[in-house]
C-alpha cells in the first residue's frame, strides 16, 4: 500500500511542542509533512521555526487553513480555543494532556487555594462539553495525546486482558517527581489545577483506559467511573516545610500531593497517586491487581539499561534519564526514554486514523472522563474526601 502524505502544524512552541516534533520525525506508516508552528509569543516560534526549517505562520487561522492536522501543544487554558478552531474546519487536532480545564475567573482575587472546587468542576465540564459537541459536527476528530495508554507495557496488558478475559479488581498508579520546570505550572490560573491534573492526569487515564479495555473486551462496553474520593496538599508550602532546595517549593495556589480513589461501575478500584515532592527522578508506573494475573508497569524508571558512573563529571555531555538529580553511581538509563513512555507510538497511531481510519485507543471521551474524574477529585478534597459521583461522556 502506498502511504498517504498528511501536512501538519504545530500550536505552541515550549516543551511539548518540542517532543511532538521529535515525534513526528519517527512516523514510518504514514508520510507527514510539518507545514510550520505558530505561537502567540513571537519571538519563541520564531526560534522554533528557524531551528528546525519550518515556516514561522503570522495566526493560528493561516496554519490551521494549510494542514491537516493541529498538534496543540499550548497551556491548558488555550486547549478549548485551539481544538474548537481546528475542528470547525474539520481538522482532526491532537490535544496535549489535560484535554481542557478550569484556569479562573479572571480576576486578581482569583487563588487556587480559596475558590469553590464546584466552579473547577462545573466550567470544566462545559468546556469538555463544547469541544465535544464541536467534533460532533465536524469531519475531524480529537485525538488526546495521553502518551501512557500508548507506553509499550500499558499496551501489552491491554493485550492480556483482551486474550485472558481477565477481570481488573483493582488498579494502583503514580506519577511523581521533584517538580515541573515550568515557571507557569505554580498558578492554578494557568495549569487548571496542580499535580492531581499535571501529572495526575497520566496514571488516571491509563487506569481508566484499561476498565475500558476490559468491559470492551467482555460485551463491547466500556467500564466507566462512577465515585471518586480525593485529597490534596501543599507539602512545600507548609510553614514548617525544610528547604533543601533538591525539591521545587515555589508554587503560588497549587497541590504538590494529591490522591484519588476511584470506584468504577461494576465495584471494581483504582487509586492513583500523584506529587512534586519525589527525588531520585521520575517515578511512572502502574500496577494492575486482576483475577487471573498481576502485572506491575514500569513506565519510568525500566531496567532495560543500567549504567554505573563512579565520576558525575564523566558524563556532563550525556544525557541519562529526565529529572535525575545526578549521574554518579547507578543509573536507570532507558536506551529510548521517549519509546517507553509512548510518545512516538501514540503520534503514530494518530497518523493512521488520520490517513486510513484506524481506531484510535485514546480518544475524546477518555480524555473528557479523565477530566470529570479529576474535578471530582477536587471537590471531594475540598469535602474532607466525601465520594463524589462522577458525569461520564
Amino acid at each position: 500500500m502506498q502511504k498517504k502524505t498528511v501536512r501538519a502544524g504545530i500550536v505552541g512552541a515550549g516543551f511539548s511542542a518540542g517532543f511532538h516534533y521529535e515525534a513526528i520525525r519517527k512516523v514510518h506508516g504514514v508520510n507527514v509533512e510539518v507545514a510550520g508552528v505558530y505561537a502567540l509569543d513571537r519571538e519563541q516560534a520564531a526560534q522554533y521555526a528557524a531551528k528546525r526549517g519550518i515556516r514561522n505562520y503570522d495566526s493560528l487561522d493561516a496554519l490551521i487553513a494549510d494542514v491537516g492536522v493541529v498538534h496543540c501543544c499550548v497551556l491548558v487554558a488555550g486547549h478549548e480555543e485551539v481544538a474548537v478552531a481546528a475542528l470547525e474546519r474539520d481538522k482532526c487536532v491532537i490535544v496535549e494532556k489535560p484535554l481542557t480545564g478550569y484556569c479562573g475567573d479572571g480576576t486578581d482575587a482569583f487563588h487556587g487555594d480559596t475558590f469553590p472546587k464546584q466552579d473547577a468542576l462545573t466550567h470544566g465540564l462545559a468546556s469538555v462539553e463544547r469541544m465535544l459537541e464541536t467534533e460532533r459536527r465536524s469531519k475531524g476528530c480529537i485525538l488526546y495525546a495521553e502518551n501512557w495508554v500508548y507506553a509499550p507495557a500499558i499496551q501489552r496488558e491491554r493485550d492480556i486482558i483482551e486474550k485472558t478475559g481477565a477481570q481488573i479488581l483493582w488498579i494502583h498508579g503514580e506519577e511523581a517527581h521533584s517538580g515541573s520546570h515550568n515557571p507557569t505550572y505554580a498558578y492554578w490560573k494557568y495549569s487548571g489545577g496542580g499535580v492531581m491534573i499535571g501529572k495526575g492526569c497520566h496514571p488516571l487515564s491509563a487506569a481508566l483506559y484499561l476498565k475500558r479495555v476490559e468491559g470492551r473486551a467482555r460485551d463491547g462496553r466500556p467500564i466507566r467511573p462512577r465515585t471518586v474520593t480525593g485529597r490534596t496538599a501543599a507539602l512545600t508550602r507548609m510553614p514548617g516545610f525544610r528547604d533543601e532546595g533538591h525539591i521545587r517549593s515555589n508554587y503560588y495556589d497549587i497541590d504538590d500531593f494529591s490522591m484519588m480513589h476511584v470506584t468504577f461501575e461494576d465495584g471494581t478500584l483504582a487509586t492513583v497517586f500523584a506529587s512534586d515532592i519525589i527525588l531520585g527522578g521520575i517515578h511512572n508506573w502502574i500496577e494492575v491487581a486482576a483475577n487471573n494475573h498481576r502485572v506491575v508497569c514500569n513506565i519510568n524508571p525500566n531496567t532495560a539499561m543500567q549504567v554505573y558512573n563512579p565520576r558525575n563529571e564523566n558524563f556532563a555531555d550525556v544525557y541519562t534519564v529526565e529529572k535525575i538529580e545526578q549521574k554518579q553511581g547507578w543509573t536507570n538509563m532507558p536506551p529510548d526514554e521517549d519509546w517507553f513512555t509512548g510518545y512516538p507510538q501514540e503520534i503514530e497511531a494518530f497518523y493512521r486514523t488520520v490517513a486510513y481510519g484506524d481506531p484510535v485507543e485514546s480518544d475524546s471521551r477518555l480524555a473528557a472522563d479523565t477530566i470529570s474524574t479529576i474535578y471530582s477529585a477536587y471537590l471531594s478534597a475540598e469535602r474532607g474526601g466525601a465520594a463524589v459521583e462522577v458525569r461520564t461522556f
